[in-house]
């Protein structure tokens, strides 16, 4: 196994690559995606970064699913979309912050399709 570098820089950016769906409306599961899958045994911590990332792009991506036949129900998932879109937009800055501080990330509502 080689020896693993620290990287804080790197793992903010995979973070913040998740917002290029909100800038260009799409990347933001592909981006990150690459980083993890091409630096998860170089960086040092990417492995857990990228797996929280992906998990979370792609629980945000079945809760978006779930939440368009609610928008016939009294607009119930109108309300759980733009709950959804806050998520995106907050929750990879909270943690690209601690990525920065070398803290371990924290995605709300995320299920652990990849362990």
């Amino acid at each position: 196994m080689p020896l693993m570098r620290k990287d804080n820089q790197l793992l903010v950016i995979t973070h913040l690559s998740q917002l290029l769906d909100v800038i260009t409306g799409f990347g933001g599961f592909i981006v990150p995606l690459i980083l993890w899958i091409t630096n998860k045994e170089k960086i040092y911590s990417m492995d857990i970064h990228g797996k929280s990332v992906i998990n979370f792009q792609i629980s945000m991506f079945l809760y978006a699913l779930l939440a368009v036949p609610l928008i016939f129900v009294f607009g119930l998932g109108l309300l759980l979309l733009i709950g959804i879109g806050l998520l995106c937009l907050i929750l990879p800055i909270i943690n690209a912050v601690k990525a920065s501080n070398g803290e371990e990330p924290n995605y709300l509502f995320s299920i652990d399709f990849i362990k």
